[in-house]
């Protein structure tokens, strides 16, 4: 087997092709990867292994036809992390997501149908829903994104579901809630908190910190995404929740906690225009259909989080530091 991973040095990407390599999924033993990044601010070489002999690393854009039409041949499966995610960026400005998001899955699905790719996962986020006041969205749920980053991969959905129907790419879509773990850029919310935390810097919450959230370890978020690639229908969507839902006020007071601090490191900053209320996944299709479950209690997982962070003071001020240079700072 030999698996493509676009935007295989961000944070979901890279934990997918670490434990890959590992053999950390049934059947996937011997996999070869190929991770295809851009290494924007968001991605980052030392996420991967410096070496593995069944891992290819190659710097390249998505958006690059030439590029991605010479890469693909030989490959049986892509799993497609590649995108622009943090919403506040994509509020300033819009085109680099819909640049990357729209043009670049397009780009990627135009070489998989040319190099008759056997298997295909987008993966793609629960904000396509919009906003939900009670209940949970359904795959079914009509897409109402409100920030420029929900509609650009509100869009990449769409464009990847008409290559399965125009072109029988066998692909399935994979929408996700919140997640978190190790090797998260600090520009997020949990990792944010716990760096700034760590460094005496106060917490800029948003707004009355009311906002809802259902978190999902990155190592669950992963597991999933490989029963959807060996196991998932053609032309479906599965929802990948965590069945944990927390408001930005309370992971505020569990880290709080967790560090002995209290609510004078909180500086509560003006709302995110158009921030969404709550976002609720109904997954018991990827249950019923594929026998997923989260495995990563989200007290146990936050703790771990806050440890590895803790550990490795070295990565995440490279990333900062790093980031702050792309950006003039």
């Amino acid at each position: 087997m030999r698996t493509l991973v676009t935007g295989g040095a961000g944070f979901i990407g890279s934990h997918y092709v670490r434990t890959l390599l590992d053999g950390g999924y049934p059947g996937s033993e011997g996999t070869e990867v190929t991770v295809l990044d851009k290494l924007t601010y968001a991605g980052n070489r030392d996420n991967l292994p410096a070496a593995h002999p069944r891992l290819t690393f190659v710097e390249g854009d998505i958006c690059d036809p030439e590029l991605v039409r010479a890469l693909l041949p030989g490959h049986d499966a892509v799993v497609h992390f590649a995108a622009e995610s943090h919403v506040d960026r994509s509020l300033e400005s819009a085109a680099e997501f819909v640049r990357t998001n729209v043009g670049g899955t397009q780009t990627l699905l135009d070489g998989c149908v040319a190099a008759g790719i056997e298997r295909f996962v987008h993966v793609s986020t629960d904000e396509v829903y919009g906003s939900i006041d009670h209940g949970s969205w359904t795959e079914e749920w009509p897409l109402a994104p409100n920030s420029p980053y929900a509609a650009s991969k509100a869009s990449s959905d769409l464009i990847a579901r008409a290559y399965w129907r125009t072109h029988g790419l066998d692909l399935s879509i994979t929408r996700c809630s919140n997640n978190y773990g190790p090797y998260q850029h600090p520009e997020k919310l949990i990792p944010r908190f716990i760096t700034n935390l760590q460094e005496g810097v106060p917490l800029p919450l948003y707004g009355d910190g009311r906002n809802i959230r259902e978190w999902l370890h990155v190592d669950d978020h992963c597991r999933a995404i490989q029963l959807v690639l060996d196991q998932g229908r053609a032309g479906e969507i599965y929802n990948i929740g965590g069945g944990n839902e927390q408001t930005n006020l309370g992971i505020t007071e569990l880290l709080l906690e967790l560090f002995g601090a209290d609510r004078s490191m909180v500086r509560r900053v003006a709302d995110r225009k158009g921030h969404d209320l709550r976002y609720s996944l109904d997954e018991s299709k990827i249950r019923d259909e594929l026998g997923y479950a989260p495995r990563v209690p989200f007290a146990q997982g936050l703790a771990d989080t806050v440890a590895w962070y803790s550990d490795n003071p070295a990565w995440w001020k490279a990333v900062k530091q790093r980031t702050d240079n792309l950006q003039g700072v």
